[in-house]
């Protein structure tokens, strides 16, 4: 509905892209049909970004006009890149010399120019600093429109969605808040059919075999094994998005870099390995 705030939440390869590109129309449906409002006024922000182009300055790279058009007001365009976080001065600067926390900030600029009322994010918070993240959860909470928003990213998803869509045993299920509400209500639902098995003699228990003791350790570790992942996401993200991090060597920042790109896939993969044990 307009003004819903909805979150996609699933393991990779579960056909949450494809979702959105089957709404965006970019593909289209095997079976069923597509029904569409009127209006609709679509931007979309993918994993893969938009390119920057380098030879042109922050500012030339948002508008080439002195002042830029957001909704029924005009804005003059340093002081619309000021709530982005940049300063006239740098904001006058070429994007080559900019940090990578900057650059995120500047395709977000560029994104909320455009005149929407339904926006779509896929994986935006990949590579964001800290102050960039604020800025975009902030942006989104106020933003009038629908949002979907494709996102691994547990705390995110709690503090901007309404609702959310889950990828789970070959279904897609909608449940009221973000990530932790959808944990609380699928713990909810399993130990009340745990009750109405335990209170059949006859029957087996709803949830398959029992867990191990090695599952039921590796089960109370991951938790703490995520924090601690994602406190090294955060730190790495700080330390990338200051402008003296490309000053090192070469391979220290391959090094750094190689890290980062790693991190959201053992996430990703720790989340998936807690819910298959929630499961059980």
């Amino acid at each position: 509905m307009r003004g819903d705030k909805i979150g996609l939440i699933g393991p990779n390869g579960c056909g949450k892209s494809t979702l959105i590109k089957l709404l965006l129309g970019e593909l289209e449906p095997k079976k069923g049909t597509i029904a569409h409002g009127t209006q609709l006024e679509v931007a979309y922000f993918d994993q893969h970004r938009a390119t920057l182009d380098e030879t042109k300055s922050v500012a030339e790279n948002v508008s080439t006009e002195e002042f830029i058009t957001l909704g029924n007001s005009k804005k003059h365009i340093l002081g619309y890149l000021q709530d982005f976080l940049f300063t006239p001065d740098r904001a006058r600067q070429k994007v080559s010399v900019l940090s990578g926390g900057e650059r995120n900030r500047l395709l977000l600029a560029t994104l909320f120019t455009k005149a929407s009322n339904v926006l779509v994010l896929d994986e935006p918070t990949n590579d964001l600093d800290m102050e960039t993240l604020d800025l975009l959860e902030e942006l989104l909470t106020n933003y009038e429109g629908t949002l979907l928003l494709v996102s691994h990213d547990r705390t995110f998803l709690n503090h901007v969605v309404t609702s959310t869509l889950v990828f789970e045993a070959g279904s897609v299920r909608e449940y009221p808040g973000g990530y932790d509400d959808w944990l609380e209500q699928r713990k909810k639902a399993k130990g009340s059919l745990e009750q109405t098995a335990t209170a059949r003699p006859t029957g087996k228990k709803k949830g398959g075999r029992k867990r191990s003791n090695k599952e039921r350790s590796e089960l109370n570790h991951l938790p703490q094994l995520i924090e601690q992942l994602e406190t090294e996401q955060k730190s790495l993200h700080q330390t990338m998005a200051d402008p003296a991090f490309y000053q090192q060597k070469k391979d220290e920042i391959a090094a750094i870099t190689a890290r980062s790109e790693e991190l959201p896939k053992k996430l990703e993969a720790a989340f998936e390995r807690w819910e298959e044990l929630e499961g059980q």
